[in-house]
């Protein structure tokens, strides 16, 4: 009995020994783990902090002189070449006094104001557009490909009336001639812009 009683304090003894060994090991991988971010040279939290702060950074950059100022504008608007006199706004500004005063008096007696003033409000509007549009600051291939499509059927169907009756087949391969001169144009825009995007973007990191 004496002796069974001793294998059985042993085997006790035994078994306790892994349990009191292990708050210290715990303790040894605790300051393992806290020394490691101090041998990189980092506190704990650290990399969280840079990750909270990168966004932060990334719109304050935006936000500056040379960065995005919205979704579709990428740098300083480009001056023209008669700055600091803004003719096109003024031209714009006249041209739509201009509409609005002939279209009060009517197409007979105001005629001559209303295509005046329609006149100069695209005269404006298409310097506007097109200095933005290349210098790659604002994309308007739209509008720059629509206004000579427009441009060209008004001038062949007026071309046309001036001398007979337009026929109704000549309004189709009118049509036909407009969607492959709008695609021609909108892809020669396009492919213009963002070359010009792209020197902007090369000359505000430079």
């Amino acid at each position: 009995m004496p002796a069974s009683r001793n294998r059985g304090r042993r085997g006790r003894a035994r078994k306790r020994r892994p349990s009191a060994a292990s708050p210290a090991q715990g303790a040894a991988a605790q300051e393992a783990a806290g020394a490691a971010p101090i041998a990189t040279g980092q506190a704990p939290g650290a990399s969280g902090k840079r990750r909270r702060d990168r966004p932060r950074g990334a719109a304050e950059r935006e936000r500056g002189a040379g960065g995005f100022r919205g979704a579709s504008t990428l740098g300083e608007r480009p001056r023209p070449p008669w700055y600091p006199l803004p003719l096109s706004e003024l031209l714009i500004l006249v041209g739509a006094i201009g509409t609005f005063v002939g279209l009060s008096r009517g197409v007979s007696h105001g005629g001559p104001a209303l295509f005046a003033g329609l006149a100069a409000v695209m005269i404006g509007t298409i310097e506007v557009t097109l200095r933005e549009h290349l210098s790659g600051y604002r994309s308007h291939t739209l509008i720059l490909a629509l206004l000579p499509t427009i441009a060209f059927h008004s001038l062949v169907a007026l071309g046309v009336a001036a001398f007979t009756h337009v026929p109704s087949w000549l309004n189709v391969a009118l049509l036909l001639i407009d969607g492959g001169l709008f695609a021609f144009l909108f892809k020669l825009l396009r492919a213009r812009f963002v070359d010009a995007r792209r020197e902007r973007t090369f000359t505000g990191r430079s």
